[in-house]
């Protein structure tokens, strides 16, 4: 595909704004100065300070950098051809921007930056997780009946894994599995038998042994890497999340609540997420999943990319391809197609400009609230805490995430694990019970359950209203 053809436009450069100036925000901002077709003028942020500093650190002139209070100050700063930095989307929402990016990572504040966005008019790019995780589909919905997009962003793996599935599909492969390597490789360094995942190492004197598969059964050498690693993370709540978003924009679904999440090299993913009648560990067909990266410290990483277990349905051909260096699992039953990036806002532009040229999103063409994150107690949980979100992957501690049918919030069913986020527990929950609706208070101002509830009323009938309590 051409993409200078692709996004062929007789008009001005798409003029955007970002809210949310944290890793993704900012690294949109670098690369807006560049892209030819589009703009980034304005940023948002907790605070307007913040999302000057932003501006600044990517080479804008602070001189024209303004700091905007008011919708006419922002105004003018526009139309001046400056740069604006606001502390509320509100102020800006007024200006000739096409598609506002939402990037706080915060589901509450980004529930309300959604629904401002649409009710403006704007086309939405829904880099926050947490918020697509509970009401992707309804916003989705929300922006068809406005006549704009609501769309995941490329440069983040859900869009990514979502357009490589559907090339795929539209290759007619046979799709056995989908999925992404987790955020940090497991690195294990042969000279110090060391285990080294997201800056830290543990002894791992065993994994030498474990290294390759060789012609172990999938299950049995999945089970023994586990074992040597037993002392570092091996399930992340950002993956389970962004996993989510791509069933409900296909269909895919996992082959239990909380994956498989084999430690495998990269040659072996066709071996291990593969059916087991082909040596594989899954039970199905069109299954999600994802991997750690284990490799050498010499050794290149996945690098967070995307990925589909496909069928080799045509032995010959893929005797071909193998020796072309493809990856093609032992038995040659099954092969791995994948692309080993996401650069988070460097690349986002395709999708920006996929919404404001062709009126398409690079997510699903009709999403469905296939699936639920869901948060289930790892310890007891009193009365009156609150299950605080914090740290890079926006955990809850003492809770673990699992993925289980999606379905409406009646007083009884899970809550969505972004949804329960921060709130209160209104009863005890006991160690490996899942957090319901029941259990949380939830303010009747909440703006991510009023969205929810009109996701429910869109998918399961007008009936299915989840009551909050206060």
């Amino acid at each position: 595909m051409n993409y200078h053809r692709y996004f062929a436009a007789d008009r001005g450069p798409v003029e955007t704004c970002v809210v949310g100036t944290g890793g993704f925000g900012r690294s949109f901002l670098a690369q807006g100065l560049r892209v030819p077709l589009m703009r980034c003028r304005v940023a948002v942020d907790r605070e307007a300070e913040v999302a000057a500093r932003a501006l600044a650190s990517v080479g804008i002139d602070p001189a024209r950098i303004h700091v905007c209070t008011t919708p006419e100050e922002a105004q003018a700063a526009f139309a001046a051809g400056d740069f604006v930095a606001a502390g509320d989307l509100a102020t800006v929402l007024g200006l000739a921007i096409e598609v506002v990016v939402e990037a706080t990572g915060h589901p509450e504040a980004g529930a309300r930056h959604a629904r401002l966005t649409l009710e403006a008019g704007k086309h939405l790019a829904v880099v926050s997780k947490e918020l697509d995780s509970v009401v992707g589909p309804g916003l989705a919905r929300m922006a068809a009946a406005r006549g704009v997009v609501a769309t995941p962003v490329d440069g983040d793996q859900p869009s990514l894994l979502i357009g490589l599935v559907t090339w795929a599909q539209i290759l007619g492969f046979e799709i056995v599995a989908a999925g992404k390597s987790s955020e940090y490789d497991f690195v294990f360094d042969a000279a110090t038998d060391e285990l080294t995942s997201n800056g830290r190492a543990i002894a791992a004197p065993g994994m030498a042994a474990h290294f390759t598969i060789g012609t172990r059964p999938a299950a049995e050498i999945v089970a023994a890497r586990a074992e040597v690693a037993a002392m570092l993370p091996q399930r992340a709540v950002p993956d389970l999340c962004e996993l989510l978003i791509v069933g409900n924009a296909t269909g895919f679904l996992p082959d239990r609540p909380e994956l498989h999440a084999p430690i495998a090299r990269i040659s072996e993913v066709p071996d291990l997420l593969a059916g087991r009648h082909e040596g594989g560990l899954l039970a199905g067909e069109q299954r999600i999943d994802v991997f750690h990266c284990l490799r050498a410290p010499h050794e290149p990483s996945f690098a967070g990319g995307v990925f589909v277990v496909v069928r080799c349905t045509d032995r010959a051909t893929w005797d071909m391809l193998a020796e072309k260096g493809h990856v093609v699992s032992r038995s040659g039953a099954t092969a791995m197609l994948y692309l080993p990036r996401h650069l988070l806002g460097v690349e986002a532009a395709t999708t920006i400009l996929e919404a404001a040229l062709l009126g398409a999103s690079s997510g699903g063409i009709d999403p469905r609230p296939h699936l639920d994150l869901v948060a289930r107690a790892t310890q007891p949980l009193p009365a009156g805490g609150v299950l605080a979100m914090g740290g890079h992957h926006h955990t809850i501690e003492g809770t673990s995430a699992e993925l289980v049918p999606g379905a409406p919030l009646t007083p009884e069913a899970p809550a969505p694990f972004y949804l329960a986020a921060n709130r209160t527990l209104v009863r005890p929950v006991a160690a490996g019970q899942l957090i319901t609706m029941a259990d949380i208070a939830v303010e009747e101002g909440s703006e991510l359950l009023a969205l929810r509830r009109l996701q429910d009323s869109a998918f399961f009938g007008p009936a299915h209203t989840a009551p909050a309590h206060s």
